[in-house]
């Protein structure tokens, strides 16, 4: 256990994201479920709010007082390649899942970058690189073990415990602590991916094409097309350093000669600068979108968009097209639908299944950008509301800036159905921090020297 005052206390907290700096009452680390249980025990007896980490990529909001739990250490990981299932610890993240699961021709759905964690990837549903084929990786869940705010621990699958079940699979951190999640694996062969570079100066005409290429696209490709404005930096490759460039992501899982003659519109669409596609392994899935693989200071926004049509379209180029100053150094529209359209297994809470288009804009947040960066991004949300859907995915909502806002993932049947779930589970708000709904934050007013005092406590030393 640590407090502010101790020399771990800053490494324990720490996030991925470096402009999000926890400031808890005390940290812990959990070695298993057990240790989980009883931190979480210990906090309800003092009346202090608990929140989790794990790697801390999803930290856009800094944590405040409280307890909060670190389930980095919690490493069980085993592959099962007959039922081609596997089961992880909360502290796994998808790199190990997909180096182990290659060795068998399998592969996980993960997402962007194999560097977050697996279970809070998956709390928020998990859009994956392969989502369009195989849908999110929440749908394909088939047991979690949660801690819950009087400490026990349960396992809750599609016939145990059904309605929080369908809960978790999208309703991230609100009811619980998952300690450990079984899944399906999928075949992890036959891919063909990569990214093809344009030029900023043509961005108009790549992103005319891509709207008339994807309506066209198979469920077993997938495609965003991204705005990038590249650093100076020597991580950049050469060809792209320091410039305005538009990024296709792309991944086919199939037949390479389809897959090639499927992106040819878009090889076409204007001159390339570089192109990285082709026969891919699938430990080899973050060279697609190439996402930052060291902690960097960032503020982000995302929201669902319902089309691509002309207006939309317009507002994107006045934003983020040729000749344009912005402090955004990455816009991304993520092509949606396809499997990601359909719960594989029953209800969920996953608020994207219905739109068509995700649309998210990140930035570093360094001055003066940080300063600028949420008024660019209210200005691009209002131009493109016409266009959105109203609602957000939850593991790209970015930084949330009120209470109606955080709720925003979810539609409201399904925040009623989180609220009854929580006043029952979590009737005083333990669970307090993040993407959370209903109960209003408890009292999170704790006097260091009790904390000091109970951290004699044999349960909780680490």
């Amino acid at each position: 256990m640590f407090t502010p005052a101790d020399p771990g206390f800053a490494a324990e907290v720490a996030a991925f994201n470096l402009s999000t700096q926890h400031q808890p009452d005390v940290a812990f680390g959990a070695l298993d479920a057990e240790d989980v249980s009883a931190a979480v025990r210990w906090a309800g007896e003092r009346g202090m709010p608990v929140s989790v980490q794990s790697t801390g990529h999803g930290a856009t909001n800094a944590i405040e007082g409280g307890l909060l739990i670190s389930t980095r250490r919690m490493l069980e990981f085993s592959i099962d390649p007959v039922e081609r299932t596997a089961r992880v610890g909360a502290g796994v993240r998808w790199k190990a899942v997909v180096e182990l699961a290659s060795t068998f021709g399998l592969m996980g759905l993960c997402g962007s970058t194999t560097d977050v964690g697996v279970v809070g990837y998956t709390l928020g549903g998990g859009l994956p690189i392969m989502g369009r084929k195989y849908g999110f990786a929440s749908d394909h869940v088939i047991a979690f073990e949660i801690v819950t705010a009087d400490g026990t621990h349960r396992r809750v699958t599609k016939d145990e415990n059904a309605e929080l079940f369908h809960l978790l699979r999208g309703g991230k951190g609100n009811l619980g602590i998952v300690t450990a999640m079984e899944f399906h694996l999928f075949p992890g062969t036959d891919l063909f991916a990569g990214g093809l570079y344009f030029d900023g100066e043509h961005a108009p005409a790549v992103l005319q094409q891509f709207s008339e290429w994807v309506p066209s696209l198979p469920q077993e490709a997938s495609a965003s097309l991204a705005f990038l404005r590249l650093p100076d930096m020597e991580m950049i490759p050469e060809p792209l350093r320091g410039k305005f460039v538009v990024h296709l992501r792309y991944a086919y899982q199939g037949d390479a000669a389809v897959a090639t003659q499927l992106l040819e519109p878009m090889r076409r669409s204007a001159p390339l600068m570089m192109d990285g596609t082709g026969p891919l392994d699938s430990t080899q899935l973050d060279s697609i979108h190439q996402d930052p693989d060291q902690p960097v200071p960032v503020r982000e926004r995302g929201f669902l968009l319902d089309r691509l049509d002309g207006g939309a379209k317009s507002a994107i180029l006045r934003h983020f097209g040729p000749g344009v100053q912005s402090p955004v150094l990455m816009a991304e529209v993520r092509l949606l639908g396809g499997a990601l359209a359909k719960s594989a297994d029953g209800e969920d809470t996953v608020g994207a299944r219905d739109a068509a288009f995700s649309f998210f804009m990140a930035g570093m947040a360094v001055p003066p950008l940080v300063e600028l960066l949420p008024v660019v991004f209210d200005a691009v949300r209002d131009d493109l509301r016409d266009a959105s859907s109203g609602g957000t995915f939850v593991n790209l909502h970015g930084h949330f800036v009120d209470a109606e806002d955080r709720e925003r993932p979810w539609g409201p049947t399904v925040r009623e159905r989180l609220r009854k779930a929580k006043a029952e589970l979590d009737p005083k708000n333990m669970f307090s921090f993040g993407h959370v709904v209903g109960l209003p934050v408890i009292d999170q007013t704790v006097l260091l020297e009790d904390v000091v005092t109970a951290g004699g406590d044999a349960v909780l030393n680490s």
